[in-house]
């Protein structure tokens, strides 16, 4: 088919991985451009990942007593005016329109503390309606934007917040580090991806927190990729929006404030972190099809191979399998496009392969070949599953912490930088310096790492007194 001869990758991961990505999200079918500019179209096979992403951590909410909840899309000019730091770090990404019937203004969404905490104001009275777990999914808007890297940045996506209310700010700041906990365990064990966990400095943390907490991945393409963060807010905002409660003794107290959220980005950190020059590889425990059975079709040997592999369909009710049954298409072909689409185990049978009771194992990641007996199969899918997830999360955290390289030398630093590695240096902690810093590198800081040496040094850059050693690397 002429349509099909470009089907495939045609550009190497390692020499041009923004045209590589492009394609791998495209022709892995996760996602496609649309005409509305700086935003994305999700695809089903795209959006099952999502989904998956969702549910594992709806039943995390559950567990940790947190409702799930949904607020207006618009809101109104006059709350971003009331909290000035948060207005001030979101007024260059907020998509404004105008009611044409009281001509007031609406922001869409570029997140959601002040529409939440207007109701906040209303539904907390006393101490007995503390603490207040919401979280909500949604999509968000920020005009930031013109050229879209899908699900790294994007003008809308999809995302989780959950907003926190609380009595005391030990226990506030304490469920912000619980949640950011969670991510790490998410992004780890599901997603198979390693992460640097931290504070950020204060001119990268979040407009209008007190503290930042963030986990952020290394591609191999030597840039940082933040993939959630979790915030203490302080009482700023509960100040701003007039949220109050009578505590204990009859008194009216000011409460605590935490956020904390993920987006679809993580879909684009899988796919840049395993994918390959074939396409897509994605972890087991996150795949849409954990496992594709493609039947090698002779003509007098069709109708027992398909029951056969019916059968074995039947036998793995517990995976999500795909039976790929078309005719129009060669054995030689399906296999490109399933290791395109990354699916995690790939089983071919044949005639020969019925007669020897067997059928060929085929793992994405690695490419080999294993003949396995047909009563064994179940016990060595959830096996070789087991294995690719492992094999994915060590090499991947293998490459991050080969990436990261420690200096007290300017001049290193900037070697390091350039060689698109992770420098771990003495700073200052100062946002001119930070700024300067990032003005001579491209670099910009990404944690404050939670464990500390005792002794810090002088700032990498500026030679003043080291606050604390912190990650820094060029980023997405």
């Amino acid at each position: 088919m002429e349509k099909d001869k470009d089907r495939g990758i045609t550009v190497s991961k390692q020499k041009d991985m923004p045209e590589w990505y492009s394609q791998v999200i495209i022709k892995g079918e996760l996602a496609d451009y649309s005409q509305v500019k700086g935003c994305i179209v999700i695809r089903p096979y795209g959006y099952s990942i999502w989904q998956k992403i969702t549910d594992y951590f709806n039943e995390r909410l559950k567990c940790l007593n947190v409702k799930n909840a949904y607020f207006p899309l618009l809101i109104p000019e006059e709350f971003f005016k009331r909290e000035a730091e948060h207005a001030r770090g979101f007024s260059p990404e907020v998509a404004w329109i105008e009611s044409k019937d009281d001509k007031a203004k609406y922001a869409l969404r570029p997140t959601s503390e002040t529409i939440m905490y207007d109701a906040y104001s209303r539904w907390i009275r006393s101490w007995r309606d503390l603490p207040l777990r919401i979280n909500q999914w949604c999509n968000i808007i920020r005009w930031e934007v013109k050229d879209v890297k899908p699900f790294i940045r994007s003008r809308e996506f999809l995302w989780q917040e959950g907003h926190c209310v609380y009595e005391y700010e030990e226990q506030c700041d304490r469920e912000a580090l619980m949640i950011l906990d969670e991510y790490k365990k998410l992004a780890m064990d599901l997603l198979a991806v390693p992460v640097l966990i931290g504070i950020k400095t204060d001119k990268e943390k979040f407009a209008g927190a007190q503290h930042t907490y963030t986990i952020e991945s290394f591609m191999p393409d030597g840039k940082a990729l933040q993939l959630a963060t979790s915030h203490n807010l302080g009482q700023g905002f509960a100040k701003a929006f007039n949220i109050r409660y009578v505590d204990r003794d009859k008194q009216n107290k000011i409460p605590w404030q935490n956020s904390w959220g993920f987006s679809t980005r993580l879909i684009g950190a899988l796919v840049l972190m395993h994918g390959d020059d074939k396409g897509l590889v994605i972890p087991p425990k996150i795949a849409p099809i954990q496992v594709v059975i493609v039947p090698i079709i002779f003509e007098d040997s069709k109708k027992r191979v398909i029951e056969e592999a019916k059968k074995i369909k039947k036998m793995l009710k517990d995976y999500n399998v795909e039976l790929d049954l078309r005719e129009e298409y060669s054995a030689g072909w399906k296999f490109n496009e399933w290791e395109m689409k990354g699916v995690p185990i790939r089983l071919e049978i044949g005639p020969k392969d019925i007669k020897k009771k067997n059928v060929i194992l085929v793992r994405r990641d690695n490419s080999k070949k294993q003949p396995v007996k047909i009563k064994d199969l179940k016990k060595k899918i959830q096996k070789a599953l087991d294995e690719m997830q492992k094999d994915l999360y060590d090499k991947a955290d293998k490459l991050l912490r080969s990436s990261i390289n420690k200096t007290n030398d300017w001049n290193e630093f900037l070697k390091i930088i350039n060689n698109k590695k992770i420098a771990l240096a003495p700073f200052c902690g100062k946002i001119e310096c930070e700024e300067l810093i990032k003005e001579k590198t491209s670099a910009t800081s990404r944690c404050i790492p939670f464990e500390q040496p005792k002794v810090i040094g002088k700032c990498v850059h500026c030679g003043n007194t080291g606050r604390y050693v912190v990650f820094f690397s060029k980023n997405y």
